[in-house]
């Protein structure tokens, strides 16, 4: 094992905890393969032991433990259950940078998003397959984070052990139902993360008309038909995904329109029609992938907001989240405020989510907190 040296001054971090260390930290050596390292400070103490990554400008990232220690503690905070959706490690959050695992009724898909996760991959794997009730473990590569780690991204997907999942997995989600799509959906196949705002927004559905915004396989249109919504409208880009929306409809009973558009366009032409509704759900992909994009990203969140306040009926409702890592909670706060100036609205805000709880946020690593959200009520036309 390599030992690797901070400059000067550049050991705060990891002494607070924090699992990252940049390239622009390291003194030296440099290495131009991906190996297990320990790390010192400038003046030789020893701080901690991870794995290097050439091809990332995280350079190295921490594990504080043994794999499959930090493996079992995060498996055993979790409740597994037949039938159920949980995710079963989140990353740095749980000590392992880079490692997402998720259960869909016994069959368990991975993203190993860094060259740590992959470099303990087999261990990992190891570990998983004493979970009791595991069918398969799978792995999805198709990870932006992959590729700048230097790691394959091909084949989408791809099975590691047991029997083959299917094509798509039912799960049950607070009484609703769901199918799965591990292979070709988004991230793992289904957004655990939105649980519980998915909970929240149906609680607030009963006879109200509904728009679901970039509603990839219709989680919260499903939950808002089956609460007693009036009529339920899905727009997302991807008709694939309104398919799956479509037969998550019919799985629970219910009747949802589809429409396939871009959202942007659609809330522009609803606009210009003269079209509203009582309760508007906008939880858009991505915007912003680092800091850099930050502003651009911005202008974005409040465009797409500002349509939909002005589409809401008196009284109406705006579920609106952003999964950008690098948008604080109080910078998507002053552009909701913003958006509502420029709607001439005035709303209150009666409800606060964030990612669910099998995505815990380790205090020494704020990064983890990407998903927030905001449920405003229309106070008053200005």
């Amino acid at each position: 094992m390599i030992s690797i040296t901070l400059k000067p001054g550049r050991d705060h971090s990891v002494m607070a905890g924090h699992p990252w260390i940049f390239s622009g930290a390291i003194a030296g050596p440099a290495s131009s393969a991906v190996e297990a390292v320990e790390v010192r400070s400038a003046e030789g103490t020893k701080l901690g032991e991870g794995v290097y990554s050439p091809a990332s400008m995280i350079r190295v990232r921490l594990l504080k433990g043994e794999v499959e220690e930090l493996l079992a503690r995060a498996i055993a905070s979790r409740r597994v259950e037949p039938g159920a959706g949980v995710r079963l490690v989140n990353a740095e959050n749980d000590g392992i940078p880079g490692l997402v695992a998720d259960w869909y009724d016994g069959h368990i898909v991975c993203q190993f998003t860094s060259a740590l996760a992959e470099f303990y991959r087999d261990r990992i794997v190891e570990g998983l397959k004493r979970i009791e009730g595991v069918k398969s473990v799978s792995e999805r590569l198709d990870n932006e984070s992959r590729r700048k780690e230097g790691l394959v991204t091909e084949p989408k997907w791809r099975p590691v052990w047991g029997e083959e999942a299917p094509d798509l997995i039912e799960i049950a989600e607070n009484g609703i139902k769901f199918l799965v799509d591990v292979r070709a959906g988004h991230k793992t196949g289904f957004y655990l993360d939105q649980r519980e705002a998915r909970r929240l927004v149906g609680e607030l559905a009963a006879g109200r008309e509904v728009l679901n915004c970039f509603s990839y396989t219709g989680g919260f249109g499903v939950y808002a038909a089956k609460a007693g919504a009036t009529k339920v409208t899905q727009v997302d880009l991807s008709e694939g995904a309104l398919e799956l929306a479509r037969k998550n409809a019919a799985l629970n009973g219910v009747e949802c329109e589809t429409v396939n558009a871009d959202v942007f366009k659609y809330l522009r032409n609803c606009r210009d029609a003269g079209r509203s509704f009582d309760l508007i759900v906008l939880d858009p992909p991505k915007f912003a992938e680092s800091k850099s994009q930050l502003m651009k990203a911005a202008r974005g969140y409040k465009d797409i907001n500002l349509l939909a306040m002005k589409l809401l009926k008196p009284g109406g409702i705006l579920a609106t989240f952003s999964c950008s890592g690098a948008m604080t909670p109080e910078f998507f706060d002053q552009i909701l405020r913003e958006a509502a100036i420029d709607a001439k609205r005035s709303f209150q805000i009666v409800g606060r989510t964030r990612q669910a709880a099998d995505h815990p946020v380790a205090l020494n690593f704020p990064e983890g907190l990407y998903l927030k959200g905001a449920i405003l009520r229309e106070h008053q036309h200005i």
